[in-house]
């Protein structure tokens, strides 16, 4: 083999050498694409999910805290429709008060 011939031999030797490197790259950056791909759609599944989480969370607390607010509000009445019950027909200013104090009692 000439000299210029294992020159020509060398060169294809290395081209095919960066084919393959080149390939391996490029096979190497589609992979890497994909797991971004996929990680972008977990990371806005996740997001949604909680997103949806949170909100169902908001509406169970703001539906037990009016429930609460009911139970509440009804034993107020129960105790001032007791309470009106047992005052004499004679109102004076201290049952006045007391029947306001019932009624307003934490609102």
């Amino acid at each position: 083999m000439s000299t210029s011939e294992k020159y020509v031999h060398s060169l294809k030797q290395i081209k095919e050498a960066e084919e393959r490197s080149q390939k391996e790259i490029d096979e190497q950056k589609k992979k890497v694409a994909e797991e971004l791909r996929n990680f972008e759609t977990y990371a806005i599944q996740a997001i949604t999910k909680a997103k949806a989480d949170g909100e169902k969370l908001v509406e169970s607390s703001i539906d037990q805290a009016r429930k609460k607010a009911h139970t509440e509000t009804e034993k107020i009445i129960e105790e001032a429709k007791n309470k009106a019950k047992t005052i004499s027909s004679r109102i004076d200013s201290k049952t006045v008060k007391e029947i306001i104090d019932i009624l307003l009692k934490e609102v």
